[in-house]
C-alpha cells in the first residue's frame, strides 16, 4: 500500500545523501574560510633566493661529488673573476 505522505526507501536514502552533502559543503567552506584567513594575516611568502655559485659549490663538496682540492680549486677561480671577460 502507499502513503503518500510518508518516504519510501528511496526517499530516506536521498535524505541522506543530501544531508551527508549538505553537512560535508558546511565544514569544507569553514576549512576554506579558516585558511583563508590565516593566509592573509601571515602575509606573502617570500620567494626563496636562487644559490649563489659558492653556495653550490659548498654543497657538491658536502655530497661528496668533488674532492677537497677540486672545491679550493673552483673556489679560487670563481673569487678571482666575478664576471669574466672575452678577449677582443
Amino acid at each position: 500500500m502507499y502513503w503518500p505522505d510518508h518516504m519510501n526507501g528511496w526517499g530516506w536514502m536521498a535524505t541522506t545523501v543530501a544531508m551527508v552533502l549538505f553537512w560535508g559543503l558546511i565544514v569544507a567552506g569553514g576549512v576554506l574560510l579558516v585558511r583563508a584567513l590565516n593566509r592573509r594575516t601571515v602575509g606573502p611568502v617570500a620567494s626563496p633566493d636562487r644559490p649563489t655559485p659558492q653556495q653550490i659549490l659548498a654543497e657538491r663538496l658536502a655530497r661528496g661529488d668533488i674532492d677537497e682540492e677540486e672545491y679550493r680549486r673552483r673556489l679560487a677561480a670563481l673569487s678571482s673573476t666575478e664576471h669574466p671577460t672575452t678577449a677582443p
